[in-house]
């Protein structure tokens, strides 16, 4: 009888062993844990640093840009200001209008400090003459996005326009040619105009 016993157990454990070594292979079901730490490694991977979730640019962000890139006619990398970016497409369009500062119409000046306002929260002078003064003078080979450029129509001449510069040596401007636009620097009239460029240094 003591025999038979533990006969018995011998084979219950023999055949719980055989279980456990081989439930993988033979119930893929019970393998749940293992593709989530190999998953949660994976990711690690691209972040450099296996404490925090990776960060990958989001497909909204990717489609976003190429929107700005084709409405603004700019090679961006992807790393620009958005903010910025999208104000401006915002105001694609817009007639011009003297004196005024809102989408159904707008000049120069009102353009300028609309975008500020809306973009940096900055408020700046209502007239392209007193922004230039108010503004830190920048080498045209140094200009950053958002900078301002001026024109003028000659030597000793007073300031006339103002836009703001994006990249590429292609600046957006309320033209009262056609309204809000994207023009560029190199563009016979506005390079023979252009006088000078600012940065706007926040207070």
């Amino acid at each position: 009888m003591k025999n038979s016993l533990l006969y018995c157990l011998t084979a219950s454990s023999l055949a719980l062993s055989f279980f456990f070594e081989h439930t993988p292979a033979a119930f893929p079901a019970f393998q749940t844990a293992t593709p989530v730490v190999a998953e949660a490694s994976f990711l690690a991977a691209f972040s450099g640093d296996e404490d925090k979730p990776a960060t990958m640019p989001t497909t909204r962000d990717s489609l976003a840009y190429h929107y700005y890139s084709q409405t603004l006619g700019l090679k961006l990398a992807f790393t620009e200001d958005q903010n910025l970016l999208r104000t401006v497409t915002d105001w694609i369009g817009t007639p011009y209008s003297y004196g005024n500062n809102s989408k159904k119409g707008t000049d120069c000046s009102g353009f300028v400090t609309r975008v500020f306002k809306e973009v940096y929260g900055i408020t700046l002078q209502r007239s392209s003459r007193s922004m230039f003064q108010n503004v830190k003078h920048v080498a045209k080979t140094e200009m950053h996005s958002g900078d301002l450029v001026f024109f003028r129509r000659g030597p000793g001449q007073p300031i006339y326009h103002v836009g703001i510069y994006l990249q590429d040596g292609k600046f957006a401007h309320s033209a009262c040619n056609g309204g809000v636009m994207v023009s560029s620097l190199n563009q016979p009239y506005y390079h023979r105009n252009f006088y000078a460029a600012g940065r706007v240094e926040a207070n």
